[in-house]
Order: C-alpha cells, then sequence, then structure tokens
C-alpha cells in the first residue's frame, strides 16, 4: 500500500509517501511516468538496494517497454524508446572523479529532448545539469520512504501530477 505522508506544498517541503513493497515502488514509477515530458532532468537519490532502478522500471512498464530493465552501474546508459519519449537511464556510481562524465560525452544527451532520469549525480558533479526534479529513495521497515522536491517550475508540475498518480494507486 502506498500511503502519502505528507503533500507537497508551495513553501518547498517534498512530497513524501511510504512504499510497502517493490510493487508499491514500481507502481509510484508507472504514476512518475505520467508526468515526464521531453527536456526532464530527474535525480534518483538513495544507497544501493533503496529502489532507484525499480521506480525506473515502473516507469518503463507505464510507457509500454516490455523488454529487460537493468541498472546501468557498469554501461552508465540505458537508452529506451518508449511511447512519446526518449528516456536515458544513467547510474554514475563507478565514477572515480566527475571528469569521467566528460570523457564519456554524456552531456550531449542532457541537451536534447529526452528524459534523463540519474542515479548517483553527485558523481558527475558539477559537469551534469542540474534537475528539474529528485526523487529520493530511502528503506524504510521493510518498505521504502519515497520524497519528491520539485527544482524548477517543471518539477513543480511534475509533482503536482505525481500527488494526483499517487492518490488514485488502489489501495
Amino acid at each position: 500500500m502506498i500511503q502519502i505522508l505528507h503533500p507537497a506544498d508551495n513553501t518547498g517541503s517534498p512530497l513524501a509517501a511510504h512504499l510497502d513493497n517493490e510493487a508499491d515502488t514500481e507502481a509510484a514509477g508507472a504514476a512518475l511516468a505520467a508526468t515526464l515530458h521531453a527536456g526532464l532532468v530527474i535525480y534518483l537519490r538513495g544507497d544501493l538496494g533503496a529502489g532507484k532502478t525499480t521506480l525506473v522500471r515502473g516507469a518503463l512498464r507505464a510507457l509500454g517497454h516490455t523488454g529487460k530493465v537493468k541498472s546501468p552501474t557498469y554501461t552508465l546508459i540505458e537508452p529506451y524508446v518508449v511511447s512519446r519519449l526518449d528516456l536515458y537511464h544513467f547510474d554514475f556510481y563507478r565514477f572515480a572523479v566527475p571528469e569521467e562524465y566528460l570523457e564519456a560525452g554524456l552531456d550531449e544527451y542532457f541537451a536534447g529532448n529526452g528524459v534523463c532520469l540519474v542515479e548517483w549525480p553527485d558523481k558527475a558533479a558539477p559537469y551534469i545539469a542540474a534537475p528539474d526534479l529528485e526523487v529520493r529513495l530511502t528503506v524504510s521497515g521493510a518498505g521504502r520512504r519515497m520524497e519528491a522536491l520539485a527544482l524548477t517550475e517543471a518539477g513543480r508540475t511534475c509533482i503536482s501530477k505525481l500527488h494526483s498518480g499517487l492518490n488514485r494507486i488502489p489501495q
């Protein structure tokens, strides 16, 4: 069951929800998918095993992707052409220095019309594009706590739609 703990508001506080299990994390990803549009940059934060790739899998499934969804830990990027979007899933966990981001030529993805979902964005700072939305996942008991924080006007629109989408998920 997904439980909204705190709705986002105009003071800048994040939308917070408790996700009981992996299925809830995928459902939250599906709700996130409904908010996506070309040009968005979303940072995914959380420790190893917090559910970042599971969230992305839920978004991709909701957008119609039927193939395997894996973490791009070793490949750095997994590109997907789904529904109406080019979606790029990044994982910079293995970067030893931020300059590896530049050396890999990944900045071109952030200048286009795709949606960029980025795990471990701090490993590419200060070179990576600023986010519109930041999603934080933390282990909370047997489940996860998800916080979504808007950092731009596009992010605020996403948060509003995400909140509505999470409220529509059957309990």
